[in-house]
């Protein structure tokens, strides 16, 4: 782990570090959906497993790795003159327009979950195939892991929060997702095995998912160093919209099967691993 750290902070450009770590987190959920090609079919209770071990790690990453640092980085502003607000309100706020901004995308993108039928789509009503409405549902999943990745290291790039993000505690978060990532390509790619895709149109469609997380990583990171003051905001933003996200899809979908206790200790390792990552690295 020390050398994926050295590696990326011999990258100068904290955008550039946001790419690679988009683009690991990616690669990882493509290499989990490439196990269809060696699996005909799954348990059921692996995937709700691994469902539960994915909300694990969103709920410890929206704390450890962005809500603890969102409190800090208002009490440094305070320090140095730039913000007289309590230490609480701009995480607060921060928090709950990253949820309203997942509500918003949640209603105006038609979009169906994992274990879903197609008379379950969500969203506007449309002609799109499952199969479109599968990766966009896990595509919108995976957005706040996007921007939560690039607002880490947007961070990074100035000096006033130095004290508050450490590049071990960015890529710290870049691995967690990224860990979580890869049983959920196998998720998403599975499902759309057993519905008769091939194993490569599976697997193109399971990886295609992610591709939003190094787009998304690059904007947060880009609008952290253009308005580095949101920096509170922007890390609590994240966080909302994680928390959305695990809330809304990620623990009702991991309960649908009827491995609830299964389910709930997924989620209870998932955040014991992102925990542990963010205190060794960070």
């Amino acid at each position: 782990m020390n050398t994926i750290v050295e590696f990326f902070a011999s990258q100068s450009s904290s955008i550039i570090q946001a790419l690679y770590a988009g683009l690991f987190t990616w690669i990882l959920t493509a290499i989990g959906a490439g196990l269809v090609f060696f699996f005909k079919t799954t348990n059921r209770k692996f995937l709700d497993a691994a469902l539960g071990f994915t909300g694990g790690v969103m709920i410890a990453a929206s704390f450890w790795s962005l809500l603890s640092p969102a409190i800090s980085a208002v009490e440094i502003q305070n320090e140095l003159g730039l913000s007289t607000l309590p230490s609480f309100l701009p995480p607060a706020i921060g928090f709950f327009l990253g949820a309203v901004f997942m509500y918003f995308l949640d209603k105006s993108i038609p979009h169906l979950h994992i274990f879903g039928k197609i008379e379950e789509a969500e969203g506007p009503k449309t002609d799109l195939k499952k199969t479109s409405l599968l990766v966009l549902a896990i595509a919108i999943h995976n957005i706040p892991e996007g921007l939560a990745v690039g607002v880490a290291f947007g961070a990074l790039a100035t000096q006033d929060f130095a004290s508050v993000f450490s590049i071990g505690s960015a890529v710290a978060l870049g691995l967690g997702i990224g860990i979580q990532n890869f049983p959920e390509g196998f998720a998403v790619s599975m499902p759309l095995r057993r519905a008769g895709f091939s194993k490569f149109n599976s697997w193109k469609w399971g990886q295609l998912s992610a591709i939003v997380e190094p787009i998304f990583a690059v904007i947060g990171a880009a609008f952290v160093i253009l308005v580095y003051p949101i920096l509170p905001y922007a890390l609590a933003f994240a966080a909302g919209a994680m928390i959305f996200i695990v809330v809304e899809e990620v623990i009702p979908e991991s309960h649908r099967g009827g491995n609830v206790d299964l389910a709930t200790m997924g989620l209870i390792v998932g955040f014991i691993v992102m925990m542990s990552l963010d205190v060794a690295l960070g």
